[in-house]
């Protein structure tokens, strides 16, 4: 049978689809892409320099996502999330990730904590170097590095696709500030207490760093609203 060589476009076309997705989810945290604007695809298109194709699917997905809504004939308009979405997403984000980690520092497994240990530090230097891709992206692989050795891999699904929902804006204003770098090192104070088998430190810095990104990152500083409030797990038949 003679090779398709058309699966070798398609496979081309669905990694171009994703790298465009990608960057536009950076956009929308950064800032770049800003809320209640709408947004053509051809115009991206120029600006990423490929056609309009992969960018229209990759605002499909986003739109999926509930990331962008499709405005007929016009393009795609940013959502707009409300405090009271942010809250709602951080929270859930909560539930789910204080006891966890608390669970995995019961565990024991440092071979495997120390191994994002250098995740941890290259979210600190992104920071340090005002680079918000990098920090994203490292973000991202430590956290859902991190609940995935509890071992349920359906929970570090959930808890991708509520990152995703809940993105957050103005980094490149934290960055600038230095306010970043401090959310940044949480991550080192985190895996520390996680290694040391310490529970309750962890349930409580797990917390206190959501609680920071969320007011710092979404609502402009120490005074925003929010209500994350998670009651330790103090014995293992509490952890969820």
């Amino acid at each position: 049978m003679a090779r398709l060589t058309s699966l070798n476009v398609i496979s081309a076309q669905e990694h171009l689809r994703d790298q465009v997705a990608h960057a536009l989810r950076a956009a929308l945290i950064s800032g770049e892409l800003q809320p209640g604007t709408v947004y053509s695809a051809p115009a991206l298109a120029a600006e990423f320099g490929v056609s309009a194709t992969p960018v229209r699917e990759a605002m499909l997905d986003l739109a999926r996502e509930g990331l962008v809504e499709a405005v007929r004939n016009k393009g795609f308009r940013i959502t707009e999330l409300t405090e009271q979405d942010l809250d709602d997403f951080t929270e859930l984000r909560a539930m789910i990730e204080v006891p966890t980690v608390g669970r995995i520092a019961r565990m024991g497994l440092t071979r495997e904590l120390e191994a994002l240990r250098p995740v941890a530090l290259e979210i600190v230097e992104a920071a340090r170097r005002h680079d918000i891709l990098g920090y994203l992206e490292a973000d991202r692989r430590f956290h859902l590095a991190l609940l995935g050795l509890a071992g349920n891999r359906r929970l570090v699904e959930q808890v991708g696709e509520l990152r995703k929902r809940s993105r957050l804006f103005g980094l490149n204003r934290l960055a600038k500030s230095g306010q970043l770098t401090a959310s940044a090192e949480e991550h080192v104070q985190l895996l520390d207490l996680v290694v040391a088998g310490d529970v309750e430190g962890a349930e409580a810095c797990m917390l206190a760093h959501m609680s920071h990104v969320r007011s710092l990152w979404a609502g402009g500083g120490e005074g925003a609203p929010g209500r994350l409030q998670v009651e330790p797990a103090t014995s293992p038949a509490g952890q969820a």
